[in-house]
Parts: C-alpha cells; structure tokens; sequence
C-alpha cells in the first residue's frame, strides 16, 4: 500500500494532516498513534517537535470527535426546548441560574465566575475580581449532562457539562453529516473498538458522550 508523500511547498503540519485522513491510510492503520508516527516519519518531521504533535492531535480529535468549550458568558448561552433534547441515558442535573446573583471574572484567563453571594473568591491561586450583580439571569435554569440537537451545528449535538474545575462548558460532539448506525451489531462493535469506548474518558470530553450516542 503506497504511504502519501509530502508534496512541494507542502508544510509538515498539511501533509501529516492529509496523511492521517488519508482513507487508505485510515484502513490500512486503524491505530491512530501508529498512524501518526508513520506520517511524522514520512513527513520528515523531528520526533521531538512537540507543538506540531499537539496541533495534529487537536486537529484529529476535533474533527473526529467534536470540541470543548468553556461557557463565559451565560447571557448568550443557548437554552435549548424540552423537545430538542435526546436522552442518552445519563443523569440530568438542572443549574438554577436565579442563583447566580454575582460574577466574578479571572484576570488571568477571563473566565467567569458566578456566586450566589458576594465575598473573596480565589481559583488556582488566583483572586477573582469582582465585576457586577449578574440580576439579568434569574430565572434561567440550565439543563447539566443531557444533549440537545444542533441543526445549525458546529456538530449534532452539544451538551452542557461540568468539567474538573467546576466551571460549565459546552461539549460539540458527532458528524453532522453521517447516521449514527448502532442498529447494526457489526457498526457499532467497530466503531466502539476504533475510538476505545469501553475506557471513553471524561464526560466533558467529546469522545465520551460520542462513545454513548453509540
């Protein structure tokens, strides 16, 4: 099976991308970090070129899985109707945003913050800053852990989770543009291997909650 080869001009960072979708190259070497190493190798790529690793995983698992991203701003979050969410069987929890009465913002990362009380408040060895009464969000309630259907994507569907420092981000997850077959045994028995479900990771990473929509 002939192995893609780097074009003129091409960077590093292009042809391991092509590389790695490569359908052939996809069939030939499920594993991704086998086919991985073979690209860098083809592509000429030091092994201990960390960022384009990096760059070349995020790319890979973004466009596989879906993405991760935090929720700053709770008046532009997105609440979905009682009829656009799925059940994937996990256990629902509802933030009540009427207590949510103050926010705070990290000047380090601008990450927002909401307490229901006012008082001096540190994260990560940093002290939260005081920025206003966040009065115009009483009464929204946000669903936690149950997905909603995205038409106008960036993927099928998100889902509002807790991550493991406590703050709510958004999970994009599933390819718009593909049925999800786990009808048939044989699918769902192959794409449960190739992405590991049985050890899926944290639920506020795409890959879990695409292990569970199969």
């Amino acid at each position: 099976m002939p192995i893609p080869k780097k074009r003129k001009n091409e960077t590093n960072q292009k042809f391991v991308n092509r590389c790695m979708t490569n359908k052939t190259m996809k069939e030939e070497f499920s594993n991704t970090d086998q086919r991985l190493a073979i690209c860098l190798q083809q592509s000429g790529t030091p092994k201990t070129n960390g960022s384009l690793l990096n760059n070349v995983y995020n790319n890979l698992y973004n466009n596989t899985y879906g993405s991760e991203e935090f929720v700053k701003n709770l008046d532009s979050m997105y609440i979905p109707a009682d009829s656009e969410y799925e059940d994937f069987g996990e256990k629902i929890e509802i933030i009540d945003l009427s207590l949510a009465k103050y926010m705070y913002k990290n000047p380090k990362t601008n990450e927002i913050y909401y307490f229901d009380r006012k008082s001096s408040y540190k994260k990560d060895g940093v002290y939260l800053i005081y920025i206003s009464k966040a009065a115009e969000y009483q009464g929204r309630k946000v669903t936690l852990n149950k997905p909603f259907r995205t038409p106008k994507g960036p993927k099928k569907f998100s889902v509002y989770v807790k991550n493991d420092k406590g703050n709510i981000v958004k999970v994009n997850f599933g390819d718009p543009n593909m049925k999800i077959k786990k009808n048939i045994p044989e699918r769902r028995k192959s794409f449960r291997a190739r992405h590991n479900c049985d050890n899926p990771g944290p639920k506020w990473k795409a890959r879990y909650w695409s292990c569970k929509a199969w």
